[in-house]
């Protein structure tokens, strides 16, 4: 027993057998009072800090709902209605608007490192696309349309080459499909980098486009159409 505890417990037993207490001022027993009660004996029950702060935490919830349902017309009821309303109308924008995506990265390589050619990526996109695979299915028929191009000469084969250069590039010598060039680009940049998710019209729009190319006749440039003249 310590000191302190034994005078307190001294003092009680005193005090009990009607033995006359023994004096002590005001300062030295509050003190003693202290020290005795720091023995961790007397906190083996206490809250750890976690809980307190967690009671702290919902405190100060229950009090500013409190004062929320003070405030609010109708009281808690009218509060209630208000939450649900907020509730509802996030899940009607979420439901409208779908799950945010990140903005699209354009400036990646159009090709991987294994060279094909345009049939091949053609094939590959009629497989992807016959499993629902829609993203796979444009990318493949993106690439399609840039190797034919390339294939046709309107198009230097070159490492590197993004989407976007490809459709700047092929929109000189096709400039009735440059805004459909563009826009192939944007979806596959989308679907690529940009996190989006192709579906089947999407495919279906650069499949037209690629049969629409390979039908379509490049336009003269100026010092060829000079020289036919």
């Amino acid at each position: 027993m310590s000191e302190a505890g034994g005078f307190i417990t001294a003092r009680l037993l005193n005090g009990a057998s009607g033995a006359p207490p023994v004096d002590i001022s005001r300062d030295p027993a509050r003190e003693a009072a202290r020290r005795e009660l720091s023995d961790p004996v007397y906190h083996q029950n206490d809250p750890s800090l976690l809980q307190r702060a967690l009671n702290k935490f919902w405190d100060w919830v229950s009090s500013l709902f409190d004062s929320a349902s003070g405030a609010a017309p109708g009281g808690p009821l009218g509060l209630a209605v208000i939450v649900i309303a907020v509730i509802a109308l996030i899940a009607a924008l979420w439901w409208r608007l779908g799950t945010p995506q990140p903005t699209a990265i354009s400036g990646g390589t159009l090709f991987d490192d294994r060279p094909r050619s345009a049939a091949e990526h053609r094939t590959a996109a009629e497989a992807h696309a016959g499993a629902r695979r829609w993203n796979e299915a444009v990318q493949e028929r993106m690439r399609a349309i840039v190797r034919s191009l390339e294939e046709r000469a309107l198009l230097d084969p070159r490492p590197g080459r993004t989407a976007d250069e490809a459709a700047a590039e092929a929109g000189r010598p096709l400039p009735g499909q440059a805004d459909r060039l563009r826009a192939a680009a944007r979806t596959f940049d989308d679907v690529t980098y940009g996190g989006r998710t192709a579906d089947e019209a999407a495919y279906l729009g650069l499949r037209d486009l690629d049969r629409d190319l390979e039908r379509t006749k490049p336009a003269l440039s100026d010092a060829v159409q000079a020289a036919a003249e």
